[in-house]
């Protein structure tokens, strides 16, 4: 298949892993892979365990294969969350706000801009999710998707300004399908860009990296949310 093939009609099962690179960009780092050419750039913004997990970065590379420059930051600058007893949970989170994750992504935005990149979307997972939303309410970004997002609040919401999907849980204990529906509705009144909120099925919380690959259900709804957002960015970043 020849890469303007893959553009036009991009699949996540279909596409050969390109392998990426650490690189410092905007004064993070970050794992980067893609054609560098490139002028269609997303920034895969990571859960609480930070840029290192093998699946998102598997998923980078399969993403990137469609002919985007796909950027994972360490925004947590190697402080991962740990899920041990005595982990100073509360402490970690006020440390690594949201906010604070969404200003950091801002160099790392003008310094696409400055290689020539011209269409930026987001997409963030679990913590993540927090983040990208935050970043939808700026003109930094061209789209955004958050995959079971963690904590994102209704100001979050009156911010946004650019097309925005959300990918839900239905068990999930961080942001419940109920409440994500909620700020679907309030999107949706807003006629000046697409948005939408859609639940899975029988999957828990972080489902679209963490499950098993032996496991066909979890498998298959993994592989859809995967597909789901290449084909968002497909349609906003161009």
């Amino acid at each position: 298949m020849a890469e303007s093939e893959c553009i036009q009609n991009p699949t996540i099962t279909s596409l050969i892993p390109r392998v990426g690179t650490l690189q410092e960009l905007g004064g993070v780092t970050c794992y980067i892979t893609g054609p560098h050419h490139s002028k269609r750039a997303l920034i895969f913004v990571s859960t609480v365990l930070g840029f290192e997990l093998p699946s998102l970065r598997e998923l980078a590379d399969k993403v990137a294969a469609a002919g985007f420059l796909v950027v994972v930051p360490d925004l947590l600058y190697g402080d991962y969350f740990s899920y041990d007893p005595e982990f100073d949970r509360e402490g970690w989170l006020k440390k690594h706000g949201e906010a604070k994750g969404c200003e950091d992504t801002k160099p790392i935005i003008a310094a696409l801009k400055s290689k020539g990149v011209t269409a930026i979307g987001a997409a963030g997972f679990c913590w993540g999710g927090g983040v990208v939303t935050k970043l939808a309410g700026s003109s930094d970004i061209q789209a955004a998707i958050a995959l079971h997002p963690a904590r994102i609040t209704h100001d979050d919401i009156k911010e946004v300004k650019v097309p925005i999907a959300f990918l839900g849980a239905e068990v999930e204990q961080y942001l419940p399908p109920e409440q994500l529906k909620e700020f679907g509705e309030k999107l949706a009144s807003n006629a000046e860009f697409e948005s939408y909120v859609k639940i899975y099925p029988g999957v828990g919380h972080g489902w679209t990296l963490k499950y098993n690959v032996e496991d066909e259900s979890a498998v298959k709804s993994a592989e859809e949310a995967h597909q789901e957002m290449l084909d968002w960015f497909t349609k906003y970043i161009n």
